[in-house]
């Protein structure tokens, strides 16, 4: 039950992060609107920190990228820790 809830966990927060991508790519948006906050709240502080890594690439941002390989390395790893914890 609980590896089931870290593995949805992790999909939900793929998801948040596809919005934002999703997002991005409609500058003409209104920004304040609590949707679109949230997510900039929810994601900002796992991007910002690839993105001081990352060096500038022209107008392309890929710290989303990296955030979604970092994510499906980081997963498995925490759910076989989950496992021989709880079993």
């Amino acid at each position: 039950m609980i590896i089931r809830l870290v593995n949805s966990i992790f999909r939900v927060y793929r998801l948040i992060l596809m919005a934002r991508v999703l997002i991005s790519w409609f500058p003409n948006l209104d920004r304040t609107h609590p949707v679109f906050v949230f997510l900039y709240q929810i994601t900002e502080p796992v991007l910002r920190p690839v993105r001081n890594l990352l060096p500038p690439a022209s107008m392309i941002d890929f710290s989303p990228l990296i955030v979604f390989l970092l994510l499906s390395i980081v997963q498995p790893i925490v759910i076989e820790l989950l496992v021989a914890l709880l079993f």
